[in-house]
């Protein structure tokens, strides 16, 4: 039986690179849908919808007939239950920074699945808790000045090497960057597609964190 095409609906570098580490071909549609927040939506709530309602945008742009997996995904920084989105500024990524420092927050990132031709959806939502150091004003001003926060939910990459702004995570490493690779090899099972990389390997590429597979791949 020939597996569909796969779609990463996504124009995430970070995504797209984590797909190609899996070993798997794909080709990348970018959802357009409004992001905006519902009122008192629940971050991980938020996190789901958006994944789910990207890869059905997606879906809509296909030909009837294509056989398709979409694979679509998207990331929420919370603290204490208030969203901290991507940055419009540098006043803004500034005071999201500030308000992280030394202090902990969750990131939920979301995987969402749809198969074109029965329609069947999967979804999951990986919630890792992150704790940032106590970076000073001046670490905060370089990498505001260095424009990597404006494309990230809580205004940072965990993997940036100069600023390394996170001194701990339990949790997901993956998700923390934007895809949690664990969940998508259990979904893409799900779908009858074996991803044979190792997940631990991967993480290790991006960050010096430990991978919450490290346990399994090492009983």
């Amino acid at each position: 039986m020939q597996q569909p095409t796969i779609i990463l609906a996504s124009g995430s570098p970070r995504r797209q690179q984590f797909l190609r580490e899996l070993s798997l071909d794909f080709q990348v549609i970018v959802a357009d849908i409004d992001e905006t927040p519902h009122d008192d939506e629940a971050p991980e709530a938020l996190a789901r919808r958006l994944a789910e309602s990207k890869a059905a945008a997606v879906a809509t742009r296909l030909p009837p007939s294509t056989a398709a997996l979409i694979i679509a995904a998207d990331t929420v920084v919370a603290q204490a239950g208030t969203l901290l989105g991507k940055p419009a500024d540098s006043a803004e990524a500034t005071a999201v920074l500030q308000q992280l420092r030394n202090r902990p927050h969750q990131v939920h990132s979301s995987v969402c699945l749809l198969e074109t031709g029965s329609k069947r959806t999967l979804t999951r939502v990986n919630s890792t808790e992150v704790q940032m150091r106590d970076y000073s004003d001046a670490d905060v001003a370089a990498y505001v000045a260095s424009g990597d926060p404006f494309d990230k939910a809580g205004a940072y990459a965990i993997q940036h090497p100069a600023f390394a702004p996170v001194c701990a995570v339990q949790g997901c490493i993956s998700g923390v960057i934007g895809l949690p690779l664990a969940d998508l090899r259990e979904m893409l099972a799900a779908f009858g597609i074996t991803v044979r990389a190792t997940i631990p390997t991967i993480c290790r590429q991006h960050t010096i964190f430990g991978c919450c597979q490290d346990a399994v791949q090492n009983p």
